[in-house]
Order: structure tokens, then sequence, then C-alpha cells
């Protein structure tokens, strides 16, 4: 197969990960050309002992450290989801922002993250840990959790307090959660559906966010009762028994977005 074959099928995800690196989809394209035309000049520029995957974002990478062009306007094309992102991605270390891009955005591996950028997987490693701890410091916010059960509650405190938010309110029932989220509104909502009193978290998540905008993240042992087709499904839902990890990225991700509509209920 020629070299053009391969690549072409890449461009879509490469200009992804452009646009996301970039702020606008205008000079992400710009940085994707730049690369192609370099390829087209000298095949020979591009490294495919690792896969032509990893040696198209490897030259892209070279070249985006390199070369300079000139940011564009915002073109109107970049969804909430992304203006959001581009406030957090920002502020972050240009290596740090590229990496993270990379392993989230891109899903590449720590080993294969580390070909493109050509640094040591140890140093991918640091560079993913000061991104997501920059991130987590930017979001540090309030939490409501909506949960009967004392030990699953525990542990979700323990989740949340760990990334360095605070949890105000631990919720029983429905009308506990709805009047702690008026009485301190929340920036985060984990919610369990069925409740100590046979109420619903659903309908005390509905109830919250007629009042306010913020992100939920559903964990319940009962899913389907979500995931019916029949309504707006939620974003961020996770399922009992959860591992602390998952709950950790959920929360990390739902804070990321904050401001957009993150969450259906």
């Amino acid at each position: 197969m020629s070299l053009s074959k391969e690549v072409a099928p890449l461009l879509p995800y490469l200009r992804r990960y452009a646009r996301a690196l970039s702020g606008t989809q205008k000079s992400g394209d710009a940085y994707v050309r730049a690369c192609l035309q370099a390829l087209v000049a000298d095949q020979s520029i591009i490294d495919t002992d690792d896969g032509v995957k990893i040696g198209l974002y490897r030259l892209f990478h070279v070249l985006w450290n390199a070369t300079v062009i000139p940011p564009a306007a915002d073109d109107g094309t970049a969804s909430i989801f992304e203006q959001t992102a581009q406030q957090r991605l920002a502020s972050m270390a240009p290596e740090s922002r590229q990496t993270l891009l990379l392993s989230t955005l891109e899903g590449f591996s720590i080993s294969e993250t580390a070909r493109i950028i050509q640094k040591s997987e140890d140093d991918v490693s640091q560079l993913i840990k000061d991104a997501i701890d920059e991130i987590d410091r930017q979001t540090k916010t309030d939490v409501l959790i909506i949960e009967d059960e004392p030990l699953i509650s525990m542990d979700l405190t323990h989740i949340v307090e760990s990334l360095g938010h605070d949890v105000t309110t631990v919720a029983r029932t429905a009308s506990d959660a709805i009047v702690a989220a008026k009485a301190n509104p929340p920036g985060l909502v984990l919610a369990d559906i069925q409740l100590a009193d046979g109420s619903s978290g659903i309908d005390a998540v509905k109830e919250i966010l007629a009042e306010m905008s913020v992100p939920v993240i559903f964990i319940t042992s009962f899913p389907e009762r979500l995931l019916t087709g029949e309504r707006p499904e939620p974003t961020f839902l996770i399922t009992k028994p959860f591992n602390p990890n998952t709950v950790k990225a959920g929360i990390s991700q739902a804070l990321f977005f904050k401001g957009s509509d993150a969450v259906a209920a």
C-alpha cells in the first residue's frame, strides 16, 4: 500500500488533534497542511519504523515545535465543550498539553506517546501527571453527594477530597439533596438513583438542574434506569461497584468541561 493511502484515513484524527492543540479549526488545518506539504516534498521525512500513525504524529509534533503559524481568530466552529476545554488547556505548559491530548483524546499509550514526542516514558508520565494536577487545581470545587449507603458515601467523600475538592453535603434523600443544593449551590453533583426513603436521585437532579447549571455524575447499581433511549441520557454514568480510579477520572473529566452542558438528565 502506498504511503498516501495509509496516511489518508489518519487525517481526520490528526485534524482533530491539531484543532484541540491550536484552539481553532483554521489554525489546526494550517498546521496539518504544513505537515502534508512537507511529506509530499520528501516522503523520507516520516519515520515509519513504529508504524505510519505514530510516524505521522511524530512528524506533526516536530513541525508544530519548529513552525510558527499566526493563530487564527475564533472561526465560530468550536462547540461550548471545546471552548471550555481550550480555556483549561491554554494555561498548561505546551508539552503537558500535547502529552495530555495524545494520551487521552488520541488514545496513544505511554510508550507510543513517548515515541511521538521523543521523550522517555517516565517523562511522559510526569507530563501527564502535571497536566492532570493543573486541571484539578483549576477545577477545585464544592461537591454534593447524593447517596444513602454510609460506606459508599464515605468512599466517595474520600475520593473527592483526595482530588482537592470539598464535600459540602452528603444527602440521603431527594428532598435533602434539593434543600442542600439550594442552600449551597455545588460545583459538581455525584448522585445515586435509588435513595433511602424510596425517593429518586434522578428526580432530585432534575429539580436541581432546573435551578442551576452544574455537571452531574450518576453512580448507580441500576444504569439500565438511565440508559433507556427514551430521554436524554447522562454524559457521566458510573456503575457500582466502582473502581476509585474510574470515579476520579469521571470527576476530572466532568469538571474539565464545567460551564458547558455536561449532563443530560
